[in-house]
């Protein structure tokens, strides 16, 4: 799952940069303190966290919070932390607050509320000032919410969007080759997942995918191929157990 991973890397950008109203050093020694504590013990990060909202943390004692309710999976804890973490910022013109927001759509998306998700992830791109990989996760994100809320076409609009910032992500280009399945575009999706599986063919769920597509396009062998290819990746795994699932239609054929 990428959204740990995600998250790090923005509360890396927190402790680095260096906005217009940015923390003064012992705030900033702070958060650098909890949000390492959030990695190691997150129970006790979150009794620090308290601790400095009580003592006048604000923001960043929200989003310290935030981190470690991810380490801990506590999605929906998590994203409410991090949207009062958003909203304190803006009021203090931090910059930050942008980051913020793309965090709190991520852990919504984690807790299976993509409304919310939507809500947050508009907010993050309407400031217009993401860039580079924060931009192109947050249209990842803001796609698989419209996804869930069967907003197809805008969910297009977002992925094509990630392409042009993250064209290296493999994840990418499985969400598109899986939407352009999704939406009946074969010569899509199959070039979709050709790049998915260049970048990132040792992934089940490319493989999953892969045979999904093949399935589709009428490709018995190929579907075949691809699914047996998820398998052997990662039997245990949720994509290897779909594509034994899949391989199953073939057993009863003479």
């Amino acid at each position: 799952m990428i959204l740990l991973p995600l998250l790090a890397a923005a509360a890396l950008a927190q402790s680095t940069a260096t906005g217009p109203t940015g923390p003064a050093a012992p705030s900033a020694d702070r958060y650098d303190r909890c949000l390492a504590l959030s990695t190691t013990n997150p129970a006790a990060a979150e009794a620090e966290a308290g601790q400095w909202a009580l003592a006048g943390g604000d923001f960043l004692a929200s989003q310290c919070l935030g981190m470690a309710y991810s380490r801990e999976q506590r999605w929906s804890a998590a994203a409410a932390a991090f949207e009062k973490a958003a909203t304190g910022a803006e009021r203090a013109k931090d910059k930050q607050a942008v980051n913020y927001w793309a965090q709190a759509g991520n852990a919504w998306l984690a807790a299976g509320d993509a409304s919310k998700a939507r809500s947050a992830l508009d907010a993050a791109l309407a400031t217009g000032t993401l860039t580079g990989l924060s931009l192109g996760e947050a249209h990842l994100d803001r796609a698989r919410a419209m996804v869930a809320g069967d907003d197809m076409e805008n969910a297009r609009d977002d992925i094509d969007h990630a392409l042009t910032e993250v064209p290296t992500d493999p994840l990418a280009w499985l969400l598109s080759a899986t939407l352009a399945r999704r939406m009946q575009e074969v010569p899509r999706a199959k070039k979709d997942i050709a790049e998915a599986l260049r970048l990132g063919g040792d992934d089940p769920a490319v493989q999953l995918e892969a045979g999904n597509i093949a399935a589709l396009a009428g490709d018995e062998a190929g579907a075949k191929a691809a699914w047996h290819q998820a398998v052997t990746l990662r039997p245990d795994s949720a994509p290897g157990k779909a594509a034994a699932a899949a391989l199953t239609q073939f057993d009863a054929k003479p």
